[in-house]
């Protein structure tokens, strides 16, 4: 019988502190000297969150400027500029806890302003605002080293004539690039089926994370009539240019595999992380789409940031249904060790069982201050599209 992998690094531990209070092999037995004390180690419940430090304990509410007249949406996406560190978000154009995914009564169709925002990520301020009249639902978002904005879009309008595509931006807003066929569904090479995000590689190649409908798909029936759908749950590549290259991964549960894959981000040593929210994991790759390995410990992941040696992870999705007992909140751990050493806890929710609700993106600037995007389960709880946890 196999064990999880949560088991495996517990029983790995174990016998690694074992070892070294035997003295461990090759030790020299003529050492007998005191060792110094270790650093004392953060002990909480990787469950519930229970017992971990929170490193961001002041919460602003509904923070950033929203433009008058207007009222906002929710989001699942949000990024840190590369070159002035301010904040780059979007809303849904309006579309509330109930609306806008998939086509809803309020989207970027029918309510035609501005989804993007560039933020001053101390004051709120709007430092941008712009994408009015391309998208439908936008749903990920990521700023390359040039500092143009990446957004995908996951809907379709009722005409058929727009979503399901990627589209590029200019810091001022300018549309450079287009991945996709505008308003058509499909699984074909350089086509998308709702895609959920975009980054850039090292190289300037193109990722995008494909296919949001596998992470509901919880028995081995539902994934067969999934795939004969024609559902996806795949990432694909492409040149700087927009050429298509390669896609890999399907709906399923191995390595490799992911049941919606729904955010992307670049390590420091060029690796591709995946939240595979379906799944309960962040899944590691090259850039060439081979598996490397695997983080269990941060939960049901909807989006995540790293910065620097550290991993963070917000859980917006787990509930007594989904995945029952896990905390919603952001845990935070060293990005090469599957550990959490930090929680920041979610709001409450009175259906979520005391397991709370937080937002499905997360970003965090230079001094330590994180942002989340609120999403449809958290929008309300928050009063608004973004929220700050400062020190």
């Amino acid at each position: 019988m196999s064990s999880s992998p949560f088991v495996r690094s517990t029983l790995v531990a174990y016998a690694t502190l074992l070892l070294a209070a035997c003295g461990g092999a090759g030790t020299p037995a003529e050492s007998t000297a005191p060792a110094a004390p270790a650093a004392p180690a953060s002990v909480g419940n990787v469950v519930t969150g229970a017992g971990f430090p929170n490193p961001a304990p002041t919460v602003t509410r509904n923070w950033g400027q929203l433009p008058a007249g207007r009222t906002w949406g929710t989001t699942a996406g949000i990024d840190i500029d590369p070159k002035d560190g301010n904040v780059w978000a979007y809303e849904r154009c309006g579309a509330g806890a109930g609306g806008g995914a998939g086509g809803g009564a309020v989207d970027c169709e029918t309510n035609k302003v501005d989804p993007i925002f560039k933020f001053d990520r101390n004051t709120g301020a709007v430092l941008a605002n712009f994408g009015k009249d391309v998208m439908v639902t936008p749903h990920g978002i990521s700023v390359d080293k040039d500092g143009n904005v990446w957004v995908a879009d996951f809907s379709v309008n009722k005409a058929k004539t727009r979503g399901m595509q990627v589209h590029k931006f200019s810091p001022k807003g300018e549309k450079l690039l287009s991945l996709g066929i505008a308003g058509k569904a499909g699984n074909a090479d350089g086509q998308f089926n709702q895609p959920n995000d975009v980054v850039v590689g090292p190289d300037g190649s193109i990722y995008v994370s494909d296919g949001h409908n596998a992470q509901g798909m919880t028995t081995n029936a539902a994934i067969a009539d999934g795939l004969k759908n024609g559902d996806t749950s795949r990432i694909s590549k492409f040149s700087p240019d927009g050429k298509f290259i390669k896609s890999w991964g399907k709906i399923g549960t191995k390595h490799g595999e992911f049941r919606t894959p729904h955010a992307l981000m670049f390590d420091a040593k060029g690796r591709l992380w995946v939240a595979d929210r379906g799944n309960h994991r962040l899944e590691i790759f090259d850039q060439e789409g081979n598996y490397l390995e695997s983080r269990y410990q941060f939960s049901r992941v909807s989006g995540f940031f790293i910065k620097g040696d550290l991993l963070y992870a917000i859980d917006s999705e787990s509930s007594p249904i989904s995945h029952p007992n896990w905390r919603n909140g952001v845990r935070i751990g060293p990005v090469d060790e599957d550990r959490v050493t930090g929680f920041i806890p979610p709001f409450e929710r009175e259906d979520r069982n005391q397991q709370g609700v937080a937002g499905e993106g997360v970003a965090v600037d230079a001094d330590g201050t994180v942002f989340a995007a609120e999403g449809p389960n958290s929008f309300v709880q928050a009063g608004g599209a973004y929220t700050r946890y400062s020190k």
